[in-house]
């Protein structure tokens, strides 16, 4: 009888030896003369037990982890007697708490399926949304995205069906659909994840976006950190075309729509979306004062939707199911889920899919089981290296885009990064402006000269010279930086720095700090 065994190929299972995991089962399983079926699968996000062996038996799959190719004979021998008792048995995958307590919508079919089959995916619900689209007219399917309530997951939160309805209105003789892949926030893996899990969804989503708007063809441009991904996409977009899910006649429907698959040079600010298009049209990623806007005059100067890999995979769930399934999920005008990724000093770092409105408290400790070292959680960073780093009084707050602008915080692409009571917040306040530092584009003052000056600004209240002074200039710089900035880099590089400064006044030798002056929200 044949055994399915399911092994992850994504990232950070090869980064535990998961290639070394899986030959040592092919050579097993030859010794025994067992018929076994291996598929590469993408993670479940459980990253602590990486790598997460799967093995399917008529009562479900059964999880094993963190196997190392040592464990591989015993691990065999319970799977033969469907899923026996074993020291790295954690019984059914779907029953794990971590797993079972989520909302699984974009990340539905990831780990569960082999990333470069069409039939699995098709047999797991994947180009419903798609064929739902090929019989609407675009307008119907800007309405559905826009009913859903579905907002930019890549940080700004900006409508998805406002973008694409001014796409779909602005008249061309050309259009664009660009998926926004480089991921380069600390402490995010989500569109990593999805990409080598279940790249089927970024395409189809970014298909049914061609449908809306009257694009015919589309850009992934993805970081050049990620090398699995790339691979993985370009054989996801090789068999989508021979499917006929992609060309010239999708589906026999008469519409086109086809995807280039672009990478990247490891530049942060190309995550800005018009940076991102200097760099896509063969120059230097430097921010674009804006207007015009990318969907007005974006790339190769046609209109062009911009969205990162979470918006447009959620877009086929939204069509498959209708904009109020997807609308049930939330609160406020934070609607449908986000996957959060636990990062940092976390004893279970990984990816939680939720709806929003559950509180920061809830995913590190329900979900993260509180820190790795043992010891008391003291800030947590969200949103990536431009967010805010919130203390214990505000991690009941609910995740939820307004909630945290209400604090002078963001949500972002749902990086938590967690912090034991050892880090020392002025050093991190000090890593954010440098950060903003190296990165930026220098096309505007504020942001090239600013975090400069800002760094030099903290060393010295670090070291102890005129800190109260040296505190007040170093407001009035952020000020200025938040304001007068070209684009989210250097207004939001800020966030980080003053809510260290309001919440953790010690660790750069002030007394406590007045009320938070009033931050604006990201562009």
């Amino acid at each position: 009888m044949e055994r399915t065994l399911y092994v992850p190929q994504d990232t950070a299972a090869l980064a535990m030896g998961a290639d070394a995991v899986a030959d040592a089962f092919r050579a097993e399983a030859a010794r025994h003369g067992l018929d076994l079926r291996i598929v590469r699968n993408g993670s479940r996000g459980l990253l602590w037990l990486e790598p997460l062996v799967e093995i399917a038996t008529p009562a479900g799959r059964i999880a094993y982890g963190p196997v190392a190719p040592e464990d591989v004979p015993s691990i065999l021998d319970a799977a033969c007697t469907d899923g026996a008792a074993h020291p790295l048995c954690h019984g059914p995958t779907d029953e794990i708490p971590f797993l079972k307590n989520q909302e699984r919508l974009t990340f539905a079919r990831v780990g569960l399926i082999d990333p470069l089959s069409i039939p699995d995916y098709e047999a797991h619900g994947g180009f419903a949304g798609l064929r739902q689209a090929l019989g609407m007219a675009p307008g119907a399917i800007v309405d559905a995205v826009t009913e859903s309530g579905l907002r930019g997951r890549g940080g700004a939160a900006f409508p998805t069906g406002v973008k694409w309805r001014t796409v779909l209105q602005t008249p061309a003789a050309q259009k664009y659909v660009v998926c926004n892949a480089d991921e380069g926030d600390s402490g995010t893996f989500s569109d990593r994840m999805l990409m080598e899990g279940d790249p089927c969804a970024l395409i189809e989503g970014m298909a049914i976006a061609g449908l809306a708007v009257g694009a015919t063809r589309g850009y992934i441009y993805v970081r050049s950190e990620y090398p699995q991904a790339e691979r993985v996409l370009a054989g996801a977009l090789q068999a989508a075309r021979e499917a006929g899910w992609l060309g010239g006649d999708i589906q026999g429907s008469g519409r086109a729509f086809d995807i280039e698959l672009r990478r990247g040079a490891g530049a942060y600010i190309c995550g800005e979306e018009t940076s991102l298009l200097e760099s896509l049209e063969g120059r230097r990623g430097l921010v674009r004062a804006k207007p015009p806007l990318p969907a007005v005059r974006g790339l190769f100067g046609c209109p062009t939707v911009i969205n990162n890999v979470i918006s447009l995979a959620t877009a086929p769930f939204i069509l498959a199911r209708g904009a109020q399934a997807y609308r049930d999920f939330g609160m406020g005008r934070s609607r449908g889920t986000l996957p959060f990724q636990l990062a940092g000093n976390i004893r279970q770092g990984g990816l939680v899919e939720k709806a929003f409105g559950l509180t920061l408290r809830e995913l590190l400790y329900g979900f993260g089981g509180g820190s790795a070292s043992g010891r008391p959680l003291r800030a947590v960073q969200v949103g990536g290296p431009l967010g805010a780093y919130l203390p214990e009084s505000q991690w009941d707050t609910p995740l939820d885009y307004e909630a945290f602008l209400a604090i002078s915080a963001m949500l972002g692409h749902g990086g938590v990064v967690a912090f034991d009571d050892t880090a020392d917040m002025a050093a991190l306040a000090e890593y954010a402006m440098e950060f903003c530092a190296i990165e930026s584009c220098g096309k505007c003052t504020p942001c090239r000269i600013g975090s400069v000056r800002g760094t030099e600004v903290i060393r010295a209240i670090r070291d102890g010279q005129d800190r109260e002074t040296r505190a007040e200039l170093l407001r009035d710089l952020c000020d200025t930086m938040m304001a007068g900035s070209l684009c989210a880099l250097g207004g939001m590089t800020p966030y980080p720095v003053l809510s260290a400064l309001r919440h953790f006044p010690e660790d750069f030798g002030l007394s406590p700090v007045p009320a938070p002056r009033t931050a604006p929200q990201p562009a």
